[in-house]
């Protein structure tokens, strides 16, 4: 898995984190001042890269948690059918089925970003 790790401390509202081994868009991120016998907290909420779940946890700043490398792809749409693209990446012209995102309209020919982190894809 393309991840690396990153104290709590360095994260940042739109940056991505490792939450119950699943990617996460961070959506916010709130510190609370350091207690009598404890560090300084932080709170992180964010919505799943490729489920959309909302997930989050609390822990000190100095924790040491995952961040995800999600590279940002290229690819040309070949053809739609039932919900389904089948799309050739630019870089290494492999081609793939990908779900088309509700409300999205693809036709052959389009160009396309995409997502990918260990083979799950997501249209963006």
């Amino acid at each position: 898995m393309a991840r690396e790790q990153r104290e709590v401390r360095d994260l940042d509202e739109g940056s991505y984190v490792m939450i119950d081994d699943s990617a996460v868009r961070i959506d916010s991120y709130s510190t609370a001042k350091p207690g009598k016998h404890g560090s300084a907290k932080a709170r992180v909420e964010g919505r799943g890269v490729f489920d959309g779940k909302k997930r989050n946890f609390s822990q000190p700043v100095d924790a040491k948690v995952w961040v995800p490398i999600i590279e940002r792809k290229q690819g040309q749409v070949l053809s739609v059918s039932n919900g389904d693209a089948q799309i050739m990446d630019l870089d290494s012209y492999d081609t793939f089925t990908m779900r088309v995102p509700d409300g999205e309209e693809l036709s052959p020919e389009d160009e396309i970003e995409y997502l990918e982190l260990d083979g799950q894809r997501k249209i963006v």
